[in-house]
């Protein structure tokens, strides 16, 4: 059975503060194939403080803003936007994502807007209270893995064990306690999957380490998948042939407008066919069975060879090696039982260039 890639559009703030621009960008997004459109939950003065310096591409797209708290201030969408997003949302078939930075948006989307799926971005890898909570909501998780090292990784998933299983008191014994035990690794396997990552806004191809999504399968053993900053879509579709589940990637109606994200992201016409590429490959990777397959069933006669006589052999005649050779010659025995012909009477007569009989 193919496997299906979930792909996530991720809009982030590249409405830049605009509830039209973001409904067009779930428009596009669905118009794209993408199966969740993904934007940002977050108050700003929860999420930053005055002190908090813009990261270096942050300074680059969004010059006009002093400081990141500046920045998120005008990049926030309201509880009444994220209703109208949900709403166009389901009237387009997509769903909706969102990754929240702080407790109170954690809560508005896992209890009033009752999404399935919370995303957690990578800057909360080792936010243990905010992992803990999310957790708690039973929700299922996607979580992003970037700037994080395998311990990191493990110390969060044991945080989100316990959140899933435990009932004591949270502390570091109980989180690994909960990591190691059946249930809590049940847990994590039904409910949690990791996006490997690099956060460079856009991530030089030296940087990407695809390889590092097995890495991250094999020591975890859960669903694994990517979150692209590279520019362009070809890595994209690259990791979804090496075995993403998922694949989320930024996007822009234009890349030129001004804002923190715009200059890492897509276009729509982009998005759309890193849509179809990712269909295509996951296609094209097929269910891992090595079998003829029907559409070269008809050609195994044409390009496989048999064994045919050189010169005409008397039946009972004990064949010899210069009695046979092996050609192209549609229907008949297989090479693989040439040393079992030679040395053995012919059962019939067989005219040169005629293929022997199985």
């Amino acid at each position: 059975m193919n496997r299906h890639v979930t792909i996530i559009a991720e809009a982030g703030v590249n409405h830049n503060g605009s509830r039209a621009r973001a409904l067009e960008l779930v428009d596009a997004a669905a118009e794209a194939g993408a199966d969740m459109v993904k934007f940002q939950t977050f108050k700003a003065d929860k999420l930053a403080s005055a002190r908090a310096a813009k990261a270096a591409y942050q300074q680059r797209n969004a010059p006009g803003d002093p400081t990141q708290l500046d920045m998120l201030r005008a990049l926030e969408l309201s509880d009444e936007d994220h209703e109208v997003l949900i709403a166009r949302c389901e009237a387009r078939s997509i769903t909706f994502l969102s990754t929240p930075f702080d407790p109170g948006s954690l809560d508005l989307l896992a209890h009033r807007f009752h999404l399935a799926t919370i995303k957690l971005g990578s800057g909360e890898l080792t936010n243990g209270p905010l992992l803990l909570q999310a957790a708690q909501t039973g929700r299922k998780l996607i979580v992003s893995t970037g700037m994080g090292d395998l311990a990191e990784v493990e110390d969060a998933l044991a945080v989100l064990a316990f959140g899933y299983t435990g009932a004591a008191a949270p502390s570091r014994k109980a989180f690994q306690s909960a990591f190691t035990s059946s249930a809590g690794q049940a847990a994590l396997r039904e409910k949690v999957t990791l996006l490997h990552c690099t956060t460079e806004y856009p991530t030089p191809l030296a940087d990407i380490n695809l390889a590092a999504m097995d890495t991250l399968r094999q020591r975890f053993g859960l669903g694994v998948g990517f979150s692209d900053h590279s520019e362009g879509i070809v890595v994209a579709i690259a990791a979804a042939a090496r075995g993403a589940t998922v694949i989320e990637k930024h996007f822009t109606l234009d890349r030129n407008l001004p804002g923190p994200d715009h200059k890492a992201s897509v276009e729509p016409a982009a998005l759309k066919a890193m849509v179809e590429g990712i269909r295509a490959v996951e296609l094209a990777c097929g269910d891992g069975v090595k079998i003829a397959r029907p559409s070269e069933a008809a050609n195994k006669t044409v390009a496989r060879k048999v064994i045919v006589a050189a010169r005409d052999i008397a039946q009972g005649q004990v064949i010899s090696a210069d009695d046979i050779t092996i050609l192209r010659a549609g229907a008949g025995l297989s090479p693989m039982a040439y040393w079992d012909v030679v040395g053995s009477r012919a059962p019939r007569a067989t005219s040169a260039g005629e293929p022997l009989e199985p």
